[in-house]
């Protein structure tokens, strides 16, 4: 009984990641058509092969965060756009963490490296709750004074 749950369970990420992989392979060939594009010129203008390209767009193919930064350069459109729809970035209430991005533009990193820095994120952010919702801001870490802060106990 617990295969048959941890099969279907298998089978629901793997239908996500395609499904994932699809719709952006869809939404490249829309942002390519609608730039008037061939895929040849994007292949030119982007240093990423025709066929690969092709692959990517029928959802062969998941590419990496170097690929579609240079996808996003060529159809100027939004880098962060095309890394939500490729599932690199969860945004949540419609933000798109910098830390995040900064992470992914970061061309002396691995793909592994970078899926790393961002799981790491990830929890730490989980661990603190994330957000404050009164702020808006990420919750400080380290509570300690500020140097030349004084606490109520110091002025007494």
């Amino acid at each position: 009984m617990a295969k048959g749950k941890v099969g279907t369970q298998a089978a629901k990420v793997s239908d996500a990641v395609g499904s994932t992989v699809d719709s952006l392979g869809e939404y490249l060939k829309e942002q390519r058509t609608g730039a008037r594009l061939s895929l040849r010129q994007l292949a030119d203008q982007t240093g990423v092969s025709n066929p690969y390209l092709s692959q990517i767009e029928r959802g062969l193919r998941k590419p990496s965060a170097e690929v579609l930064q240079s996808l996003a350069k060529a159809l100027r459109i939004s880098a962060e756009q095309l890394y939500v729809h490729a599932g690199i970035l969860r945004p949540e209430d419609g933000e798109v963490r910098s830390v995040e991005l900064a992470v992914l533009a970061d061309s002396g990193l691995s793909e592994r490296q970078k899926q790393t820095l961002l799981d790491v994120y990830a929890s730490f952010r989980a661990a603190n709750g994330g957000l404050d919702p009164r702020t808006g801001a990420s919750p400080d870490p380290d509570p300690t004074p500020q140097a030349g802060a004084t606490s109520a106990d110091e002025k007494e």
